[in-house]
């Protein structure tokens, strides 16, 4: 037993509340669990709880045993002085506020339909790639698709929440954050915070004076980013050597440091060096991006924006002085549908919280309706299990379950885990 556990019989109003009572012998009723308290002090605020006649408004404190109240100093804490009732598995020491009266006191060791732990013991000792593998084909398809729909969100709230830090940072320039979140992008994973740097060493404004000008515009790029100071053979990156020299003292620019670029194990077309000459196609194809994409009514108006190759040197190098067979280098269909789903949906989105204006939210979660699934491993073990992504909508929210719930074992706070603890059938099925 945990106290988890409780915390999980208690809001989801599983205890058998027609025979509760304090352990003086009072009937409860509870009208309101309360809400569920993430931050310090009681576990379940404003809850509505009848005792004998009358009805109390208060928090609530669940413990497994009633020692943990003084074992905590709760009687000294003021936060725990609207303590309505003590929740407990097992009463062993009696508990009074700090004002000295007794707080009401439920024992719920014998008010629960001991079933529903012996199915969390089952989900917690599981072996399987997720906790409720065998059970989850019996789960109703609705309540698979009103969960999912939920962690989309959740999922995008979580996004926007480095986005909001660095708004603050940039003193809400809108087009500068987002600036800074598209190069992260450009580097995928690996190389995303070199790129942070890029940006950060590199103000949008100054490259919004040379826009017009690809051949400067990657000479900034690749010069703040520490690749043009050695010597080179070739004549193009000489040429950018010479142009960001007179631009470096123009603007006064400090290089990142080459070497928090990575190369090893990427495939050459996604080296940091092909990269940076697709995102000065990028920054001289499209000014005001992001107002660009705020004022974009068509969902399909948005990946044109991205479609962009790198500038004809490297159709033969992935490196300065490295020739290779000619190729064009475009930044590839599988990287622009990546980009709208980790940068532009959750700007979108955040944009329509700042402004107050749905509509934006909803064109966020609509480009994920229209944009492919991903294909990682995760997925794939979903559709294994009889679940395929239809879209990036579905493909982003299953991510978010198994990695945030699944994952950690947090069956008590998912939708699915508790229609699988509700069964009361044979192992392997779910009861309606």
């Amino acid at each position: 037993m945990t106290e988890k556990f409780l915390h999980y019989l208690w809001s989801m109003k599983l205890l058998k509340n027609n025979f509760l009572q304090t352990e003086s012998g009072e009937k409860i009723q509870i009208i309101h669990a309360g809400e569920y308290n993430t931050n310090a002090g009681p576990d379940f605020l404003n809850a509505r709880i009848r005792i004998g006649d009358t009805l109390w408004a208060g928090n609530v404190e669940i413990h497994m045993k009633s020692s943990a109240w003084n074992a905590h100093r709760h009687q000294n804490d003021k936060a725990y002085d609207n303590i309505v009732l003590h929740v407990v598995y097992e009463n062993d020491q009696p508990v009074s506020r700090e004002d000295g009266s007794t707080i009401p006191c439920l024992i719920v060791k014998h008010q629960f339909d001991t079933n529903i732990y012996a199915n969390y013991q089952s989900l917690m000792g599981s072996n399987s790639w997720i906790p409720c593998e065998r059970h989850l084909y019996k789960v109703p398809s609705i309540v698979l698709q009103q969960w999912l729909h939920r962690l989309q969100v959740e999922r995008i709230e979580e996004k926007i929440q480095p986005i909001l830090a660095a708004l603050t940072e940039n003193q809400h320039n809108w087009e500068e954050t987002f600036y800074q979140f598209l190069a992260t992008a450009f580097g995928a994973r690996i190389n995303a915070e070199p790129f942070l740097q890029l940006t950060r060493a590199l103000p949008v404004k100054v490259l919004a004076r040379h826009k017009n000008n690809l051949f400067q515009l990657e000479a900034l790029l690749f010069g703040t980013a520490g690749f043009l100071e050695e010597k080179f053979a070739d004549a193009y990156p000489n040429e950018l050597k010479k142009e960001f020299s007179f631009l470096k003292k123009k603007y006064g620019l400090e290089p990142v440091k080459k070497h928090i670029w990575k190369f090893l194990r990427l495939r050459p077309a996604n080296f940091p060096s092909i990269r940076i000459a697709q995102f000065a196609q990028l920054i001289y194809k499209s000014s005001h991006l992001f107002s660009k994409i705020t004022e974009s009514r068509e969902i399909s108006n948005l990946a044109p924006f991205f479609e962009v190759t790198a500038s004809a040197y490297w159709d033969d190098h992935y490196r300065f002085d490295h020739t290779s067979i000619s190729r064009q280098k475009s930044f590839g269909t599988t990287a622009i549908s990546l980009l709208l789903i980790n940068t532009v949906v959750p700007f979108l989105f955040l944009f329509g919280k700042y402004r107050d204006e749905d509509a934006y939210c909803e064109r966020a979660l609509d480009v994920l309706e229209h944009v492919p699934a991903e294909n990682n491993k995760i997925l794939k073990n979903w559709s294994l299990m009889g679940i395929q992504a239809a879209n990036a909508f579905e493909s982003q929210a299953l991510l978010q379950l198994h990695n945030n719930y699944c994952k950690n074992f947090r069956c008590l706070d998912c939708a699915v885990g508790h229609k699988v603890l509700l069964q009361n059938d044979q192992p392997g099925q779910v009861s309606e």
